[in-house]
């Protein structure tokens, strides 16, 4: 447990959530997780979930700068030592260490040793790292080319995107099953899964390779990616976005997918300074630390204090009115930094990813007590255990861990364990689907 008298104060730097797990980086080079650990996600060498914040301590003195989320893994950058850290659910090679291994400590992407990573997104089962040259590799699932390698195959290790040869891309995005990025020039690009019109490219064809993007004659400073849908911002402050619109995630007012980028009208007056993609929800942050959001709100995850869902932007509110400096979504959740030096949380809780000490969705923001200026910041975590096992679970077939869907279309049902809801699976005609049996 941190010690007040002695621990200098702390804030919270970064944050970043995934399917049912959320992680923040503190001053002080302290990183903490918390939410569901069944695949080790949380780094703290068991398979235990966390209700509250809890010290990665495996990471300690690493000089960790920037931390992201895939669905069931977690990824950590540092700027000495040994680089790009990985750990959680190992299928498909999401973790870019050669095998299919879960692993439930931090361990070093040896791939990427020596490289100057600038930035890494993580999508549902792969990976995308921008090194500060402008290079793009990528690692993991590729059944629908979200690698753009060129190919279907997935890959255990970091390869080279060599389409971005000679072209500098300023950074990177991942969804389920595609990926983007944008240029330093301002161009956008999209590959991967494309059957809703999530690449922006007018169909909803697949890419194997990166494929330039038209936006409305507009240079692009900023991308991220929903489940299914991906959300640009333009050097104006202008939000686009594309793909798919069943919740209304895209923000148009509708429920109807769209093709290419298109211009979310009820933001217009507004500069975009930050923008992030749930599963089915999306989320805007201005300039001025105003936050909105949108979509799937089922769990409370848009935050405004009902659960229907919402296809317009509608403003998250905060206790004495406070200002947002950073905003992450996870699948069904949602947490926020405000100005103040608090953190919030809201939407789905049954596995503890909202922070707070019990397993009660949220649909408004509730500040997590340990790691807010206004709450109890650092008093109420704990550390994880300095013993570790020497390696993770080890590789599982994939029968043990996944309950193959036929190859219909059609719409399945299947039970999450641990959870009471039914979750839905969407399959694809021609398309080999698995669901895992625990989200």
């Amino acid at each position: 447990m941190m010690n007040e008298a002695t621990d200098p104060p702390r804030r919270v730097l970064l944050i970043s959530a995934g399917a049912s797990h959320s992680v923040a980086l503190l001053s002080g080079n302290v990183v903490c997780s918390w939410g569901r650990g069944e695949d080790g996600q949380l780094g703290h060498g068991d398979t235990d979930d966390r209700l509250l914040p809890t010290k990665v301590s495996a990471l300690e003195g690493q000089d960790i700068v920037a931390i992201t989320c895939g669905a069931d893994h977690t990824v950590a950058h540092s700027v000495s030592g040994k680089g790009v850290y990985s750990w959680g659910w190992g299928d498909f090679g999401r973790l870019g260490h050669g095998d299919h291994s879960d692993l439930l400590i931090p361990h070093p992407i040896t791939a990427l040793h020596g490289l100057k990573v600038k930035q890494i997104a993580c999508g549902d089962s792969h990976c995308l790292a921008l090194t500060t040259e402008g290079e793009v590799l990528s690692w993991g699932r590729n059944q629908n080319g979200q690698l753009g390698l060129g190919t279907a195959n997935d890959s255990l290790v970091p390869q080279k995107v060599q389409e971005f040869q000679g072209v500098a891309i300023k950074m990177v995005a991942a969804g389920a099953e595609h990926s983007a990025a944008i240029t330093e020039d301002g161009v956008l690009y999209g590959w991967g899964w494309g059957r809703y019109g999530n690449l922006g490219l007018g169909d909803r064809n697949d890419r194997s390779i990166p494929e330039r993007v038209t936006v409305d004659g507009e240079k692009m400073i900023m991308v991220a990616c929903g489940w299914r849908h991906t959300i640009c911002v333009s050097c104006s402050g202008a939000v686009y976005t594309t793909g798919w619109s069943k919740y209304g995630q895209l923000g148009h007012g509708d429920f109807e997918d769209c093709l290419v980028p298109c211009r979310i009208q009820a933001l217009n007056k507004m500069f975009i300074s930050q923008v992030s993609g749930g599963w089915r929800h999306t989320m805007a942050l201005t300039s001025n630390g105003l936050l909105f959001g949108w979509g799937w709100n089922k769990f409370g995850q848009v935050g405004v204090g009902h659960n229907f869902d919402c296809c317009c932007p509608m403003q998250v509110k905060f206790p004495q009115e406070q200002k947002v400096s950073e905003v992450a979504c996870g699948w069904r959740h949602t947490m926020a930094v405000t100005q103040s030096g608090n953190l919030y949380s809201w939407g789905r809780g049954a596995n503890g990813q909202l922070g707070h000490g019990e397993t009660i969705d949220r649909n408004c923001p509730m500040i997590i007590e340990a790691l807010s200026f206004d709450g109890s910041f650092g008093q109420n975590m704990e550390s994880s255990s300095n013993e570790y096992p020497s390696s993770g679970k080890g590789p599982f077939p994939l029968s043990e861990k996944y309950a193959v869907v036929p190859d219909e279309n059609v719409r399945k049902k299947s039970i999450n364990s641990g959870m009471e809801e039914r979750v839905e699976v969407e399959v694809e005609a021609n398309v080999p689907q698995y669901a895992h049996l625990n989200t």
